[in-house]
């Protein structure tokens, strides 16, 4: 079984995101088509538990974090809001994807280290 796993840690404030969406997509070749495989919301310790299995033939994998709502609630929280136009929430990167391959019969682990101009993700283990 060939499997992924993340979590993401809010490297400003030194500690798990917790609430962000990630979505997992697949596919079974380079030129192939991305196809929509899982998602889940990161829990308190930053870890999304419930992402599935990877299909067999898959070679590639996209996660995408949806890091504006969390990013944006840290600012206000942290009350260092910067100047925003109307309806713009202040954030630089809404989101973060990331792709990489996988070999069959693996873990794969992609933590994510998020702050508001800047992220990382690694291979973990």
């Amino acid at each position: 079984m060939t499997s992924v796993s993340t979590h993401i840690l809010d490297t400003t404030a030194g500690r798990p995101a917790e609430g962000v969406t990630v979505e997992l997509s697949v596919r079974a070749a380079h030129d192939a088509p991305w196809t929509a495989h899982g998602a889940g919301t990161t829990d308190a310790d930053g870890r999304c538990k419930d992402l599935p299995a990877l299909p067999a033939d898959t070679t590639h994998v996209r996660l995408r974090f949806e890091v504006e709502a969390y990013l944006a609630a840290a600012q206000r929280d942290s009350a260092q809001r910067n100047t925003e136009q109307p309806g713009d929430s202040g954030v630089f990167f809404p989101e973060v994807a990331t792709v990489f391959a996988v070999r069959p019969g693996e873990h794969h682990h992609v933590p994510l280290l998020l702050n508001p101009f800047g992220y990382s993700v690694y291979r973990g283990s």
